[in-house]
This record gives structure tokens, sequence and C-alpha cells, in this order.
């Protein structure tokens, strides 16, 4: 296995996981953008959002509720909080798994990047 993101969902590789289940796992960013930047990521391999198919749906869905469920638990929902799904090289996609950027805990100036 050599996706990065597959592997720490496997646990073989190191991660400060704040949130597990049968199809999602969440992850400290390892290089925080802000004081609460958590990685939302489904179980299975998906390289990106313009990889989900019509089945995949609710799994979609399924991340953004955990990412909101996340920001209720790290204090940030009153305040706000960005969820950024970045696709492909020229977005700033890093590694070919789907994730969900759930930023917060100080102002986001807009526009992004």
């Amino acid at each position: 296995m050599t996706c990065l993101f597959c592997r720490i969902v496997a646990g073989e590789i190191d991660s400060d996981i704040v949130y597990r289940d049968e199809i999602s796992t969440a992850f400290r960013d390892i290089n925080p953008q802000a004081p609460v930047h958590i990685l939302v990521v489904p179980n299975d391999h998906i390289p990106s959002v313009a990889s989900i198919t019509p089945e995949q749906e609710q799994l979609a869905g399924h991340l953004l509720h955990v990412a909101g469920m996340l920001a209720e638990r790290e204090g940030i929902a009153t305040s706000g909080f960005r969820l950024v799904v970045n696709t492909g090289p020229d977005a700033g996609q890093s590694v070919d798994h789907l994730h969900v950027h759930l930023l917060g805990g100080r102002h986001l100036s807009w526009p992004p990047g």
C-alpha cells in the first residue's frame, strides 16, 4: 500500500486520530494551517472528488457530517469554520486520496489562495 492516507487508516503510520468509524477516519494535519486543522478521509481509497461515483454520494455526505460533528467537538462550530476539498494539482491536492480539511480556531480570510 503506497497511499499515505490509506496507510494512516490502516494504522501503518502513526497519526493523531480524533475520530474513526466504519466509513471514515479523521486526524490532525501534520502541517496545520489553523489552530484546528483536521483531515476527514474515507477509509476506502477514493482519489478525489472527481472520482466519486453515484454509489458513493452518501459517503461524501458522511464526510461532511463528520466534519461538522468534529467542529462542534473542537469548539469552533459557533465561531465558524471552513471546509476545503482540493481536487487536482492546480488546486493544491498533494495526496491522491479524497480528504476534507476542517479549519478553524482563528479568523480565516477570504478569498483563499
